[in-house]
């Protein structure tokens, strides 16, 4: 059975070790939202003649995975939260303006995402955001791995120890950078959904995860190459 440090290991590579172009990267951080643009519309055509019912489904269907998002770039969860509701309250008012020129669910996002970096722009001018506090609260974002119950404790504590260093090197990436990261190798988004949601080229969406996968490599890297320099050779 692989050490705690080796399956830290592997996970890190899972995420920083894909292939440039692929699309079909492992998801293993994401519940996907079933995306049937075509619901979606009959439920978005509904809210345009005054049906708050079919609003509040739209908002159930989507309010987690867009609370996640927020998180990952505000890294807090009470700003993560504002902006989300910011979004829906937006989408809500301009919704008759929406001209379905793209899926009802890559308009939802893009105005996620502005109005998260939106409040960490306002943060950055009003105080320093802590490292941790991207995860508060229940459940609003998912781990980067899944507890395995074989493990003892000092397993658990070895790979949460790594999970705070991923989650703490990909704060670090500037926030342009990192929600092409997160949209792509953590929510699993395709290169060019990507690429819509942001409104990039798909050139543009690749460059930004490659640096973007240097970088944690590079952390995560040191910090590996430490670990192993701690470890005792065997006699």
């Amino acid at each position: 059975m692989p050490s705690s440090h080796g399956r830290a290991a592997a996970m890190t590579h899972t995420l920083v070790d894909l292939p440039m172009g692929a699309d079909a990267a492992v998801r293993p951080y994401s519940d996907r939202v079933p995306s049937d643009n075509h619901d979606d519309m009959v439920l978005v055509e509904a809210c345009k003649n005054g049906d708050a019912a079919a609003f509040e489904q739209l908002v159930k269907r989507y309010d987690r995975r867009l609370l996640r998002i927020a998180q990952h770039v505000t890294h807090n969860l009470e700003d993560a939260q504002d902006a989300v509701q910011e979004a829906f309250l937006k989408v809500f008012r301009k919704v008759t303006q929406f001209q379905e020129k793209s899926k009802f669910s890559t308009w939802l996002t893009r105005i996620t995402i502005n109005e998260s970096l939106m409040k960490l722009r306002t943060l950055r001018f009003t105080k320093e955001v802590p490292l941790d506090s991207e995860l508060q609260g229940n459940e609003a974002v998912p781990r980067f791995a899944v507890v395995d119950s074989t493990q003892n404790p000092e397993e658990r504590y070895q790979e949460s120890k790594v999970q705070h260093l991923l989650r703490s090197a990909l704060q670090r990436l500037q926030p342009a950078v990192r929600v092409v990261f997160v949209l792509r190798d953590v929510e699993g988004f395709t290169t060019a959904e990507t690429a819509e949601v942001l409104e990039l080229t798909q050139s543009a969406v690749n460059a930004r995860l490659w640096r973007a996968r240097l970088e944690l490599r590079e952390r995560l890297s040191k910090y590996f190459a430490a670990q192993r320099s701690c470890i005792p050779e065997s006699q």
